[in-house]
């Protein structure tokens, strides 16, 4: 999971779209408990280490190694978690350290969203008050916000929640003094550098700029997360009177987001 922390951690080293070739010589194993290893692939966040971390999960995933259970991408790592009655640590090191070797930024199998967000009244609490400290009227920064295709970096936090970058540094505030004992579902929220919608009703100290009805995470679903890292976004703002007519359309079970072929 993600919270302080990775926030901070993103803060301070969130770059630009520089080429970041895969160093092997600096990539660490590090034991999580006995069922899991996390292979540190850098100390930086960028879009190309995050990149990385995609790549290399899906290296695993497509080895399938006798004992591997779940491989989970995060900003620049990748936990495999195994059964070590299958496979024995040392074994499971090895085969991972080859795996890694010639590894690059690559994006096997993007997917890219268009997700309806309204930005309006009691969807967008903090909207007035994101406006008044970044100097912009609630339509700037809406428009700004819109503008941007977004990168998931990785889930964590919640499950299905996405860490979404890079938000444009005229909109850069820290997270609330005040986190809220509540934030509802398909909320979406700026922090620092980063921008994320949150799948279910939770605590949230993030500034809540709009809301989705588009359900994120369906427990039932094969694929329970509605986005997964390595995916990119576009926020479309609706009316209140459009947000109602899909979150009708959600409630009956007529509604379906499907991902674009391209990029947004």
């Amino acid at each position: 999971t993600f919270g302080r922390s990775a926030l901070c951690l993103a803060s301070n080293r969130l770059s630009a779209n520089r080429p970041m070739p895969l160093d092997t010589d600096t990539i660490r194993l590090l034991p999580c408990g006995d069922t899991a290893l996390t292979v540190q692939l850098g100390d930086s966040v960028s879009r190309d280490m995050a990149l990385s971390a995609v790549a290399f999960a899906a290296r695993v995933r497509k080895a399938a190694i006798e004992g591997v259970v779940e491989c989970v991408p995060t900003f620049c790592s990748v936990t495999v978690h195994f059964e070590p009655l299958r496979i024995e640590p040392t074994v499971l090191e090895s085969r991972l350290m080859s795996l890694a070797r010639g590894l690059e930024p690559a994006l096997p199998d993007a997917r890219h969203w268009r997700i309806p967000v309204c930005c309006e009244g009691a969807y967008a609490p903090d909207l007035a008050e994101v406006a008044q400290r970044t100097g912009m009227t609630p339509d700037e920064v809406i428009a700004l916000h819109s503008a941007q295709t977004w990168f998931v970096y990785t889930l964590g936090f919640l499950p299905g929640f996405a860490y979404l970058g890079d938000l444009p540094v005229e909109l850069e505030l820290p997270r609330r003094a005040t986190p809220r004992q509540r934030v509802p579902a398909g909320s979406l929220g700026i922090a620092l550098r980063l921008t994320g919608l949150y799948p279910a009703d939770s605590p949230g100290g993030w500034h809540l700029i709009g809301h989705t009805p588009v359900p994120l995470f369906a427990p039932a679903s094969q694929s329970p997360a509605l986005l997964a890292p390595g995916d990119s976004v576009r926020f479309e703002p609706v009316s209140e009177a459009e947000h109602a007519r899909i979150a009708s359309e959600v409630a009956r079970g007529e509604f379906e987001l499907r991902p674009q072929e391209h990029s947004p």
